[in-house]
């Protein structure tokens, strides 16, 4: 009897594919790492060349962000990930120790679940698949339905190469009937979950009982320090916010900046084709970004800033890249201090970096803890200070944010998922990638005796007593 249910029949496909997957993972886990390498390349290859035509599906079915830009997303989650991660070990030994006598042996997970977002489809899809295959593991894609046509052609295309170069039918697949009740039923049944996305997407990870990565929003402040280059700081922030029109997670969306600057930070920013909005223009764009009922208004995300402005009904020179919003506080009293995922910025100016700081923090408290931050400062003391104190995972200096976050411009692990920490709900702070995504099996031997540990009345369990044993017993059987 056919299911015509769309939950069942989404929960059924995703069960096929579990099972699938599971022996698809099976095989592969006799697979070299060389044989691993070979497929990973080749899949990162035609990745890279179907970089334009992916894109072009990702613009057209999901309206968000610029084709050019999501061209150079694919390159960066196929080429440019695999040249960092091409000679990583992540199977069988990885590590051997042989003074301390530890050897490590990394092991897959299993299979993966890999929730991907409208925002970054096919360059999340070509990442997740390439750190997944690289570990070696399986990987089941759920798609954001809004893009699961694009979604669905990125994991043909990686699917075909693979299982050409001899993968098992099933390593590389994706849910073609994507809803919430599959989903739920995809996280619960594979071994890791890999989650990219929002707020929502990320606490029904970690709360599907099976182990999680999930990575959240952000909401990334930019301070400009008075020593900074006013004009290099305003361009590298406008390319970051404007890439993409705004979708990456980790782009600015907030200037912080000190009141004895302000000026010319403001003038640099309209000469470098940002447009301030105020008055009642300033309210008509509260009133679209915000939803009635509150939250982001998705209209606009991923939207070009001067049509963000016709949507409002306020007028904006030709060519405006993005649009500024001063804010004289944060949270829900000030609709531009939160995630805006656009060419839309809040602005900030304090008495000094001190205040500024103060700042920085209550808008990472204000949905952006433990993401990222970027600091504009030839100032290395008030540097070193922020970095001491800021609550991120990533702090940026110098750069643009949205690049430098996933290891574009800076020599972060190029990454489209990217940690929180503790303070931001995720499992880890880091750029994901290959190595999240197993187990190491530590082999270790004995360089003791029991009765080595007891020792004297005044000696104890004195360590210096015991690393000096241990030392000779080494010393020893090295020797031998």
């Amino acid at each position: 009897m056919e299911i015509v249910d769309g939950d069942l029949k989404s929960i059924q496909e995703v069960r096929t594919l579990v099972q699938k997957a599971r022996i698809a993972q099976q095989e592969f886990a006799s697979f070299d790492q060389a044989e691993i390498n070979e497929i990973v390349r080749c899949i990162a290859e035609v990745s890279w060349s179907n970089a334009e035509y992916l894109a072009d599906l990702a613009v057209k079915e999901t309206g968000f962000g610029k084709y050019e830009d999501k061209v150079i997303k694919n390159r960066f989650a196929s080429r440019k990930l695999y040249e960092s991660i091409k000679d990583m070990k992540t199977i069988g030994v990885i590590n051997e120790d042989k003074d301390r006598k530890i050897i490590e042996i990394g092991t897959p997970v299993g299979v993966i679940a890999g929730l991907v977002p409208s925002t970054n489809p096919t360059s999340t899809a070509i990442f997740k698949a390439l750190i997944a295959v690289k570990s070696g593991n399986a990987i089941i894609l759920s798609p954001h339905p809004s893009a699961k046509g694009c979604i669905m052609e990125a994991v043909n295309i990686m699917k075909d190469m693979a299982e050409k170069l001899g993968a098992p039918e099933g390593l590389i697949s994706c849910m073609s009937f994507p809803t919430a009740e599959g989903t739920a039923e995809l996280m619960r049944l594979s071994s890791l979950i890999l989650a990219t996305g929002g707020y929502a997407m990320v606490k029904a990870a970690y709360s599907s009982g099976t182990p999680a990565l999930g990575v959240g929003p952000g909401n990334v402040p930019a301070f400009i320090e008075r020593s900074a280059d006013i004009p290099k700081a305003i361009k590298r922030i406008l390319d970051s916010k404007t890439f993409d029109n705004g979708t990456i997670c980790a782009s600015e969306q907030a200037i912080v900046t000190e009141d004895c600057i302000k000026k010319d930070v403001k003038k640099e920013l309209v000469r470098q084709g940002a447009h301030f909005v105020y008055g009642d223009d300033l309210e008509k764009l509260a009133q679209l970004i915000i939803k009635p009922n509150g939250g982001l208004n998705p209209r606009i995300v991923g939207q070009p800033a001067e049509r963000i402005a016709a949507m409002a009904g306020i007028d904006v020179p030709k060519d405006t890249k993005v649009l500024v919003c001063e804010q004289a506080g944060v949270g829900r009293d000030y609709p531009f201090s939160i995630e805006k995922l656009s060419p839309i910025l809040a602005f900030y100016s304090e008495e000094d970096w001190h205040k500024a700081c103060e700042r920085c923090i209550e808008l990472l408290k204000h949905g952006g803890l433990g993401h990222s931050l970027v600091i504009h400062s030839r100032d290395e003391n008030v540097i070193r200070e922020f970095a001491l104190k800021k609550p991120v995972s990533r702090m940026l200096i110098n750069t643009p944010s949205s690049q430098g976050a996933i290891g574009a411009t800076t020599n972060l692990l190029p990454s489209l998922t990217l940690g929180c920490g503790a303070a931001g709900g995720s499992a880890t702070s880091d750029n994901v990638g290959p190595m999240n995504l197993i187990n190491i099996r530590r082999v270790t031997y004995g360089v003791l005796e029991a009765e080595d540990l007891r020792g004297g009345k005044e000696d104890g369990l004195n360590i210096d007593n015991i690393v000096k044993l241990v030392l000779e017993r080494l010393s020893k059987e090295n020797h031998d």
